[in-house]
């Protein structure tokens, strides 16, 4: 693809994040599988309805646009999930790797935040309002998400990781 506008850039834009979108349909109901807290464990599994329809969004994206959708896989996006994946792999306590889950998953919502937030500023440039009012929606579920884990991990998960911690060490 040439770069040769801002409305090619765009399109990149949109079709990284479609990529990324994808993916994350894949992965997150394994997340869900791998969360031992509750609170966790719905969240996630929350934020994959949404993640759905983020997918429905950008499709109705690129109808309007005239586009295909398919584009290069989102290398931002597998790497962040094969560092989850990797850490979700290790062996010890399950409020520690919840606490590790959530911070990848953070990652994760940080990245799209700012993917996001980056093709609303091309949109709006370009005078596709129709473009910016369903990418917002997609942006304010991705903050929310990320308050959601905030809160998760601050009210609950870390308080459960430090004291599965400070059990495991109390030979010292």
């Amino acid at each position: 693809m040439s770069l040769d506008s801002m409305h090619d850039l765009l399109l990149l834009q949109l079709r990284d994040l479609y990529s990324a979108e994808q993916q994350l349909v894949k992965a997150l109901p394994k997340a869900v599988e791998k969360a031992t807290t509750p609170s966790l464990r719905e969240a996630i599994n929350a934020h994959f309805g949404e993640t759905e329809g983020h997918v429905v969004r950008l499709d109705r994206i690129f109808n309007g646009l005239g586009e295909k959708a398919s584009g290069e896989k989102c290398k931002g996006m597998e790497g962040l999930i094969d560092e989850t994946e990797d850490m979700l792999g290790h062996k010890g306590s399950d409020s520690v790797r919840d606490a590790g889950l959530i911070a990848s998953a953070q990652r994760v919502e940080h990245y799209e935040i700012a993917a996001y937030g980056c093709a609303i500023s091309f949109a709006r440039l370009l005078g596709h309002q129709d473009i910016v009012t369903l990418l917002e929606e997609t942006l304010a579920e991705e903050k929310a998400a990320d308050e959601k884990l905030s809160a998760i991990a601050e009210e609950e998960v870390n308080q459960h990781a430090i004291a599965a911690g400070t059990a495991a060490h109390s030979g010292y």
